[in-house]
């Protein structure tokens, strides 16, 4: 994502607009009086599947640290300016909202649902550039590094697919993916700024 300052207020501005939708859903629902269009998964959650969901989140990124210092490659992740923590928040509700909000195949069957899970989780990671780069044009970037990261992301794609229609989340409420993916970013913050790779 970019790191200009206004291109990330305005995707925190474009978070905090779906975000108090999804609240107004919410509300419409334990009221019982539902909004017949409500945003996908504006459902009550257990505190269970939000705990669920953080812990897996964060084990996936402590299986992610681990994996790049034993691989050696813990020395090529990116630099992040501090600000940019806040996009990175804001992405945890606006990805959720897209993939496991959208993107998804329901009322087709079990079968049906994997495979989407699936195949949106593999879109879901490609589309983070690490094993593609915009600088100078167009080109691919096949390194070790870029295929980890890569998989870590297909991982936590299918985690998060998990979260929302396993069977601690009874509703298959998407809230307990927004805040895994959230803690799952900030974590990534405080990995980086750990070994010195967020700039003030």
């Amino acid at each position: 994502m970019n790191e200009n300052p206004v291109m990330i207020l305005l995707y925190v501005g474009i978070a905090v607009y779906v975000g108090r939708m999804y609240w107004g859903d919410y509300r419409a629902q334990v009221s019982g009086e539902p909004n017949g269009g409500a945003m996908p998964g504006a459902m009550p959650a257990s505190y269970s599947a939000f705990l669920i969901g953080v812990i897996g989140s964060l084990l996936l990124l402590a299986a992610e640290t681990g994996g790049e210092l034993a691989l050696g490659i813990s020395d090529e992740q990116s630099e992040m300016v501090w600000y940019f923590v806040f996009a990175a928040v804001a992405a945890g509700l606006v990805e959720e909202v897209i993939f496991r909000g959208f993107l998804v195949i329901e009322n087709r069957g079990k079968a049906a649902l994997i495979a989407g899970c699936v195949g949106f989780s593999l879109l879901f990671a490609l589309l983070h550039p690490h094993l593609w780069s915009t600088e100078d044009g167009f080109h691919l970037t096949l390194t070790a590094k870029g295929f980890f990261s890569t998989s870590i992301l297909l991982l936590n794609s299918l985690w998060w697919y998990a979260v929302r229609f396993g069977p601690w989340n009874k509703n298959n409420s998407i809230f307990p993916c927004m805040l895994a993916h959230a803690a799952s970013n900030l974590g990534v913050f405080f990995v980086k700024l750990s070994q010195g790779y967020v700039l003030f």
